[in-house]
């Protein structure tokens, strides 16, 4: 019975620490990745050291530690990746992996040392960081109609029509004298004063060859009457 009693006292003493489960923490690479733990602070004189480790929590102390407090402030640092920015008076001391990588996967030791035999505060998280994940969705296109090619069906969606003002006869006399606005409108000008000035000349030649018939008429008639005085 003694035999029994010896063998199953450590077993005792192991499960009546305060130990606790561990968690599984999730991230991404090159973001801040926050592994929680807590202990109880009623008073100040429940403050106490603790440590963080890679792997699972040894006997004592930590495996691999990473980093350390007095229960007030951290004393060591193994990488400035590693912080505590809870509140450690309170009994936060959860452990932030600044820019994490896929390295810093695996299981975390988080031990509080409270004072007595078996009494610390254990507990193991597996921590697993995987790459950003990729969107695969297609891009969106945007199509414009108005930015369509030449020929397309579009183009009769979109008739463009061109409207050339009037121009009276007054205007069409004004704007031959002033600078032709294209090569078009000065052939139609010129070709206009021509057709004016071919027009007059006929005009005046039947003029003149009336004025020069009657003048010839009125010279004969006084040559006739002065022939008749002098006989």
């Amino acid at each position: 019975h003694l035999r029994a009693l010896c063998s199953t006292a450590p077993s005792v003493f192991l499960s009546t620490g305060p130990t606790v489960s561990g968690s599984v923490v999730k991230g991404e690479v090159g973001q801040d990745v926050t592994v929680p733990c807590f202990y109880r602070v009623q008073s100040h004189q429940d403050i106490t050291s603790m440590c963080w480790g890679r792997g699972s929590c040894p006997v004592s102390k930590c495996y691999l530690p990473i980093i350390w407090t007095d229960g007030w402030k951290v004393t060591e640092r193994d990488d400035s990746r590693y912080m505590l920015k809870g509140n450690l008076q309170l009994g936060d001391v959860s452990l932030t992996i600044v820019n994490a990588k896929e390295a810093d996967s695996g299981v975390y030791c988080c031990r509080v040392e409270i004072p007595g035999w078996f009494n610390d505060q254990t507990s193991n998280h597996n921590v697993v960081i995987e790459k950003a994940r990729i969107s695969t969705a297609s891009p969106h296109t945007y199509t414009s109609e108005q930015t369509s090619a030449p020929g397309s069906d579009n183009e009769s969606s979109f008739p463009i029509t061109r409207t050339w003002p009037s121009v009276s006869a007054s205007e069409a006399t004004g704007t031959a004298s002033g600078p032709c606005s294209s090569t078009s409108d000065c052939s139609d000008v010129t070709l206009n004063l021509q057709n004016v000035s071919l027009s007059f000349p006929s005009q005046q030649y039947s003029e003149n060859g009336l004025y020069i018939g009657i003048g010839l008429c009125a010279v004969l008639l006084a040559i006739l009457i002065l022939a008749l005085f002098l006989t």
